[in-house]
């Protein structure tokens, strides 16, 4: 697997994000790295000379803001490594604790920006990354001799699921629609065969003396509030903004509107549903926790078609990106 050649310490990139842990000269230096990345098609000098860099944005936990952070990064097949380190320091830094609240990040890597989906690594495979983060920047492994806190793997997988089937180049806004409901359903699949490889693993590893589960349950958990943070996005943008466009051109159109209106506070609560189903994998009865999961995909889904059904139709000349007047 391709590993980046970046010097063997990973320093000031790994700085906290949030403003209020950072001082005015540390934030200055971090705005001044993303400035020059982003002027120069991903490189910055200085210390970052010929380092792999990427920028990570992710939203406060707690304020709803975005907050870049340049970090180094290790390639592992077809996803990037980061690190936890905060310099070895003794707490985990704010992006960390973003990315646990919402999964759903941003990478600007060279001159590519795309969405990511952030899953921290645990038990086995956590020992494995970290491993293999080591080979590549050895300063990481210093970084974790120097404190008491086991410093998180963090794998940066691209958004769109591997048997993506979106509708190729989207021109129209009935395209996009249809783009992110492909990915909403496609992590819908994914959490039910996460599930499944969790239950297979647990009943494999039962017994005196048995190893401990493979951690799935992190994984699992994180692709779920993915799947809720897009599909709130998604409908506050219905809700707010394309729904009402639509109704001022099309008023025999109120009963769908409102129905659809019903539908998303009724989302609103399976996903709520779906949220705490999942935090309890780790004792839930498989049979009953397979027949709950699948309910509430089968009624996600139903409310998925039934958008489509009733507003593709109305989108498919509506040019996306939108033609400013």
């Amino acid at each position: 697997m391709p590993t980046s050649s970046r010097p063997s310490r990973p320093s000031r990139p790994s700085r906290p994000s949030r403003p209020s842990e950072l001082s005015e000269p540390a934030r200055s230096f971090q705005q001044s790295v993303i400035d020059e990345f982003r002027a120069n098609g991903g490189k910055a000098g200085g210390p970052f000379e010929g380092e792999d860099l990427l920028l990570l944005t992710t939203t406060g936990a707690r304020s709803g803001a975005a907050r870049t952070t340049p970090l180094g990064y290790v390639r592992h097949g077809d996803s990037l490594l980061v690190v936890g380190s905060n310099l070895g320091g003794p707490r985990h830094p704010g992006w960390y604790h973003n990315l646990l609240a919402r999964p759903l990040v941003e990478v600007e890597i060279g001159a590519r920006t795309f969405q990511a989906l952030a899953v921290p690594a645990e038990g086995a495979r956590r020992e494995e990354l970290f491993a293999h983060v080591v080979q590549a920047a050895p300063g990481y492994g210093d970084y974790q001799a120097g404190t008491d806190r086991l410093l998180p793997v963090v794998v940066l997988e691209r958004a769109e699921p591997d048997d993506w089937e979106g509708p190729g180049e989207v021109r129209t806004l009935a395209d996009k629609v249809m783009e992110v409901h492909t990915w909403l359903r496609g992590q819908l699949r994914q959490v039910r065969a996460e599930t499944d490889a969790h239950f297979a693993s647990r009943d494999a590893h039962r017994g005196a003396g048995a190893v401990p589960v493979p951690g799935l349950g992190l994984q699992i958990r994180q692709r779920c509030l993915a799947f809720c943070q897009a599909l709130e996005f998604h409908h506050d943008s219905e809700d707010g903004h394309l729904f009402p466009g639509i109704a001022r051109h099309h008023p025999h159109l109120t009963d769908v509107f409102d129905r659809l209106d019903a539908e998303h506070r009724q989302v609103a609560r399976i996903q709520g549903d779906l949220a705490n189903l999942l935090a309890g994998i780790a004792i839930a009865d498989p049979q009953r926790f397979r027949t709950e999961l699948a309910a509430m995909s089968a009624e996600l889904n139903a409310h998925l078609d039934y958008e489509e059904d009733a507003l593709i139709p109305l989108l498919a000349d509506v040019p996306w990106p939108p033609v400013m007047p």
